[in-house]
């Protein structure tokens, strides 16, 4: 058996469910010479309601499998795991992690670069909000910045029905975002995975001249840059155009693949070639291993 290099080693992404699918979406366009390995925590959504404890365990457990099946880096796609384990998966997996928040925040400073009064808005899932981790990596960027968040729950659930145009969605924008638009930030951060699939309903609510900061595009941004510095960019060329979803990307679920297989088409415009669903259980025992 031939063995490969560290290089040619998949990246691997976990979610507690199917947003993070927009986030393998800006990895893959942004590293179409890298492949990929999600799994989505369909069984255990959501995260943003569980414990400090709990989070940090389901997050070891997603890091442990996905290391289990040969990986060079991680991405953690889910806000709320981001926000709390991050510390905890480093030293559990012993590899280079990168999570949506902070590259999410350092691009909206980054975006807003020059202005001393900057404003930015984040707007995020309830739980993801009162946990203040993007208004913490806001503020580690920049000192001046003036930062509204705001919670917009029924976002996810529209987005996962692809409820883009309807006149629902807009009217429910319009009643989240009315504090937001009176703040009138320079930038606002999409602080939820889900949340670009409505980004057009939020630019037309929000305004034009808003920035809007899309976390997975950003992360996706930092990873390229550090596979760079690594030196772990995959030397080999792929034959041919790379398509999301091909069959050089394998996808876990522990739960409704067949749902997970419908949302990820609303998504990406196309089916998960290599889906595969897997018990709960069996990546427990990775942790007591």
């Amino acid at each position: 058996m031939n063995s490969i290099s560290i290089e040619q080693l998949p990246i691997g992404i976990f979610d507690s469910g199917v947003g993070g699918l927009t986030v393998y979406r800006a990895l893959h366009d942004r590293l179409p010479n890298e492949r990929f390995i999600y799994l989505g925590d369909t069984a255990r959504v959501p995260y943003g309601t569980k414990s400090l404890a709990t989070v940090e365990r389901y997050a070891i457990e997603n890091s442990q499998f996905l290391a289990s099946r040969g990986i060079k880096m991680l991405v953690v796609a889910c806000n709320t795991a981001s926000a709390l384990a991050l510390p905890k998966i480093r030293e559990k997996i012993g590899l280079d992690v990168v999570g949506v928040i902070g590259p999410g925040g350092r691009k909206a400073v980054e975006l807003t670069k020059g202005d001393l009064h900057a404003r930015i808005g984040v707007i995020a899932t309830e739980a993801t909000v009162a946990s203040n981790a993007y208004f913490e990596a806001i503020r580690r960027a920049s000192d001046t910045a003036e930062v509204l968040q705001s919670g917009c729950p029924l976002f996810v659930p529209l987005a996962e029905e692809n409820w883009v145009n309807e006149p629902e969605t807009f009217s429910i924008a319009a009643k989240y975002l009315a504090r937001m638009k009176e703040f009138a930030p320079d930038a606002l951060v999409l602080g939820c995975t889900h949340y670009p699939i409505l980004r057009e309903v939020i630019q037309r609510t929000v305004g034009e001249n808003v920035m809007l900061v899309d976390s997975g595009e950003a992360t996706a941004e930092e990873v390229a840059r550090l596979l760079m510095d690594k030196g772990l960019q995959n030397p080999i060329e792929h034959i041919g155009k790379r398509t999301l979803c091909d069959d050089l990307d394998h996808f876990y679920v522990t739960d409704a693949a067949d749902r997970f297989a419908r949302v990820a088409e609303r998504f990406l415009g196309t089916k998960p070639s290599k889906l595969e669903a897997i018990e709960v259980y069996g990546i427990d025992e990775l942790r007591k291993s």
